[in-house]
């Protein structure tokens, strides 16, 4: 791919992924690190508004429509990309971090939550960490839901041992 390390959080919905990256992302930052994200949308998601121009646009046939401003840029794909391709278009980021792939040969962090009731979505073997409320017999390091400074840890332990 591109080199830069990718880690995909993998969890079933309303387990808190989202919520964890939240609050690992400054954590990352404050390391150093410039952290991007590719999330999994399993429905389907609207980024345009209906009769903006890039709407207008997508909808008289572009296959790609861009918009731009001073301070931020969105590629609208009006197709399929895999998302070994997403992770090759991106740039100048230490670290990506995927929101819901549990396909792919990179690290998983999966998450499983006692109130919802859900398993792990893979199994623990699997995992680089499990962030959990619930006990896991297993080899695999597990984390409380909220320790994000532990968490940040063995991803950059990791990402260390993987660059020497």
């Amino acid at each position: 791919m591109n080199g830069i390390p990718v880690y995909s959080f993998i969890a079933f919905s309303n387990t808190g992924k989202t919520t964890l990256l939240e609050k690992l992302i400054p954590e990352l930052n404050r390391r150093g690190f410039r952290v991007a994200v590719i999330k999994h949308d399993a429905h389907e998601f609207e980024i345009d508004h209906k009769g903006k121009d890039s709407w207008r646009l997508t909808q008289a046939g572009a296959a790609v429509t861009v918009i731009a401003s001073q301070t931020k840029a969105a590629v609208m794909e009006n197709r399929y990309v895999p998302i070994e391709e997403l992770i090759t278009r991106v740039r100048d980021v230490d670290i990506i971090l995927t929101e819901g792939y549990k396909q792919g040969l990179w690290p998983k962090i999966a998450l499983q939550r006692s109130d919802n009731g859900k398993p792990l979505p893979i199994p623990p073997e699997e995992c680089l960490v499990i962030m959990t409320d619930i006990p896991v017999e297993t080899g695999t390091p597990c984390l409380g839901l909220d320790d994000v400074v532990k968490l940040a840890d063995i991803i950059a332990g990791d990402i260390k041992s993987k660059s020497v």
